[in-house]
């Protein structure tokens, strides 16, 4: 008993009152009979759930191990009186059950989990305080929401019997792996940043052409090039054809900055719309979206 009292609590995710008011019959396996059941404790089987303080019964998936400890324990579970369901008024055949009365919900947290601790060689309290029956409700709980296949959180509320979703979303803490992975996933810095050619015109530079307001900085469009050293924060950039600071690639200026000696070529990172870069690479629609909106922005103006 006390066995199939343990393997329920480390994996069917119960509060104690539902684990204590468990009934007879409780298991059912999804395949039928004993010869279609796997026998190498990585079966799932549905686990009959009485009535609880937020819903009324249901059926969950549970491990294979709790299943089987459970069969276990009523091949040889002794004859006993049925009894009241304090929460339904029903009779029925407990399954926890020591000579001749249910073990209470208390047992768990004053005998059982102290008992494993102990056999465990492991502390009964930690960080987080005392172990008591609940632990191992929201440790499986977030296990499951942060597995390599998750379960959802609505799946997850059904799973532990919530009304509400708000109350399953104190169980569903996700781990720092997981939300390290989950912003990798996301890939915002590559989104939002594109890398850009840049040449500097180290002549004008030194001879000091550059404080004077003549341009020194070139940033290559693909179809020309931008001679404001502010372009990273130009509202209309990438739509540039009819501004004065646009060098179209097919004019002379732009051949002389390609093929002048005193130019340095550098690489910047610029955050950019994903439009934007789109526009970059040379996408035809993304430049006339572009245009479009900088013509709009002109009128309002």
């Amino acid at each position: 008993m006390i066995r199939a009292l343990t393997m329920v609590w480390l994996f069917a995710g119960l509060r104690k009152d539902e684990i204590a008011r468990l009934r007879v019959g409780c298991v059912r396996w999804q395949s039928p009979g004993d010869a279609n059941r796997p026998k190498d404790g990585l079966a799932v089987c549905l686990l009959d759930v009485p009535a609880n303080k937020t819903s009324g019964g249901y059926t969950k998936p549970v491990h294979g191990a709790a299943g089987e400890a459970i069969e276990e324990w009523q091949r040889s579970r002794p004859a006993m009186r049925q009894v009241v369901d304090e929460k339904t008024g029903e009779m029925f055949h407990v399954l926890f059950g020591y000579r001749g009365r249910p073990i209470g919900s208390i047992v768990l947290n004053r005998s059982v989990i102290p008992m494993l601790c102990r056999k465990a060689g492991v502390p009964g309290s930690d960080l987080r305080g005392q172990i008591t029956s609940h632990r191992a409700r929201s440790t499986i709980a977030t296990q499951l929401y942060n597995a390599k296949e998750p379960m959802s959180l609505l799946a997850l509320k059904e799973w532990l019997g919530h009304r509400r979703l708000a109350s399953t979303q104190w169980y569903a803490a996700i781990t720092p792996d997981r939300l390290t992975q989950a912003y990798v996933d996301a890939r915002y810095f590559e989104r939002n940043v594109a890398v850009v050619q840049v040449l500097l015109d180290r002549a004008a530079i030194e001879s000091g052409a550059s404080g004077r307001g003549e341009a020194y900085k070139y940033v290559h469009l693909g179809h020309g090039y931008c001679a404001n050293p502010y372009w990273a924060q130009c509202q209309h950039r990438m739509a540039c054809q009819r501004c004065d600071f646009y060098v179209p690639g097919d004019s002379a200026r732009a051949q002389a900055l390609e093929a002048s000696t005193h130019n340095q070529r550098l690489l910047e990172q610029i955050p950019m719309t994903e439009t934007e870069r789109k526009a970059l690479t040379g996408d035809q629609a993304a430049l006339e979206q572009l245009a479009k909106g900088c013509s709009l922005s002109e009128h309002l103006q």
